[in-house]
């Protein structure tokens, strides 16, 4: 999976993510991404960047299927719903679940 580096989210405004910003935190490598009007954030040298994936990662041997009552937190993104699960976040994806 690739991501989308740098691209600054200029109409941030003065918004502070953090763990009382009442956006779900998204674990991603070494940083936390925020969900926030579905895109995803991260805090980026005083700023805040888009951190979208770029590219089409399958995630091999997912036998779960996700749905609104699986028990795993959803997030909009886009024009779809992720699904949190295992520390990343799956999207449907024809007849698998993408690594988003």
């Amino acid at each position: 999976m690739t991501t989308t580096l740098h691209q600054e989210h200029t109409e941030h405004g003065a918004h502070a993510h953090g763990p009382d910003c009442g956006h779900t935190a998204v674990p991603h490598g070494d940083h936390l991404d925020y969900a926030h009007d579905g895109h995803l954030h991260r805090e980026h040298a005083g700023h805040w960047d888009e951190c979208e994936p770029a590219g089409h990662t399958a995630h091999e041997g997912h036998d779960h299927v996700h749905h609104d009552e699986c028990g795993h937190a959803q997030v909009r993104h886009g024009d779809h719903v992720d699904y949190l699960h295992d520390g990343h976040r799956h999207a449907e994806h024809g007849d698998h679940w993408d690594d988003h």
